[in-house]
């Protein structure tokens, strides 16, 4: 019996698909797997018999993992299952900074007293003109799940879409119209967008992407949008870029002192993946993930472990090790099962960074003998006996 613990409250429908081989229970110190959406974890005491994070979402800024990959515990999260709800609000928000639509509304309740407001109305409205989308250029940093829906959505309405993504995945690349030009140097975006949207990690080297020098090659009047995460953009140089009169609007999901309340900005309150449907998604995607890994020891969508995934173990036993991505690690595991006459039956190692995961399939049941002694090895992070 596998026990769980949610630090946020996940939605039902994911719960539901933990089989009776789980239980959740209230104190983390006790569970082997642990469920979160935007709580904090990095000031956590992460106790030694936790396996695995999984993160109800994409983003993982809010788990050390560092840490946890030092400890042998492999963090989730559910790229895609919420791309369709963000690919929704990007292109409201994108209606948003095209056409005053947001002025229009507050003027007309600031005037709802107002006995002639209809007439007022034929009068005013001239203030919250605005233009239209279709044969504007849109520029697409990030061809992942959400760009690439993006990236379809505008070409749909008539939009002339250029995308930038030097790490573009098969998938994506599948997924993608063929009608979208893909550049492979960013600063064509910069140079020939109206509208301009990013969407890609928060990683040290992906901060501050759009910053004071890549707004100074946009052309006037650009729009800038941003629902992956606030620090991804130098905000102040978008500021000073707004008040010059360079940057039209800037649209942003992540509500912070440096926007909020600022002209020519608009800020909505991290909506992106808040629907019910984005939700359901990402809570089913983490329980299928955190299950599949404490059973049968697979790893799918780790942001800091290799994916590995040998299906459900039909042979007598199948053991995990975590261990430091370094030479000879491999022979030294087969080695130890020859010396004790345990034949292995299937085995896979992948690797990511300085870290390694290793997957056995054994013939017969691995002792706590050869567990001590694949612990002892210099590198080793975790054995874990999934079989």
């Amino acid at each position: 019996m596998f026990k769980y613990n949610c630090l946020n409250p996940i939605a039902k429908v994911g719960l539901d698909k933990f089989s009776n081989n789980f239980e959740k229970c209230d104190d983390i110190k006790e569970a082997q797997g642990v469920l979160v959406r935007s709580a904090s974890m990095h000031d956590m005491d992460l106790p030694e018999g936790l396996l695995a994070v999984a993160r109800a979402g994409a983003g993982v800024n809010n788990i050390p993992l560092e840490d946890c990959a030092k400890k042998g515990i492999v963090v989730f999260n559910t790229p895609g299952a919420n791309a369709n709800g963000v690919k929704e609000l990007v292109i409201a928000g994108m209606l948003l900074a095209s056409r005053d639509i947001v002025g229009g509304i507050n003027w007309v309740k600031d005037s709802a007293s107002e006995a002639d407001i209809a007439k007022m109305a034929e009068k005013e409205k001239k203030k919250f003109a605005g233009t239209e989308i279709q044969d504007k250029k849109l520029g697409i940093i990030g061809l992942g799940a959400i760009g690439v829906r993006v990236a379809n959505v505008a070409k749909h309405l008539g939009m002339e879409v250029l995308g930038y993504d030097p790490y573009i995945s098969v998938d994506a690349a599948w997924n993608l119209s063929r009608d979208i030009k893909h550049v492979i140097d960013v600063n064509e975006i910069y140079e020939q967008c109206d509208i301009i949207t990013i969407h890609v990690p928060l990683m040290d080297s992906t901060k501050n992407t759009i910053n004071k020098e890549a707004v100074s090659k946009m052309k006037d009047g650009v729009i800038i949008l941003n629902f992956a995460r606030d620090l991804l953009v130098e905000e102040s140089a978008v500021i000073e870029a707004i008040k010059a009169g360079k940057v039209r609007k800037y649209v942003s999901d992540f509500p912070n002192p440096t926007t909020a309340g600022q002209e020519g900005c608009i800020v909505i309150p991290h909506l992106g993946a808040s629907t019910e449907e984005s939700e359901d998604n990402c809570a089913k995607m983490a329980v299928k993930e955190l299950m599949d890994y404490l059973e049968n020891g697979n790893i799918v969508n780790s942001v800091n472990y290799p994916n590995c995934d040998m299906g459900v173990c039909t042979n007598e036993s199948r053991i995990a090790i975590m261990h430091k991505n370094v030479a000879n690690m491999i022979s030294r595991f087969t080695g130890m099962f020859g010396e004790t006459g345990i034949n292995i039956s299937d085995m896979t190692n992948k690797s990511k960074g300085e870290y390694a995961y290793t997957l056995m399939d054994l013939d017969a049941k691995a002792t706590d003998e050869i567990v001590k002694k694949l612990e002892a090895v210099d590198g080793v992070i975790r054995v874990r006996v999934v079989k």
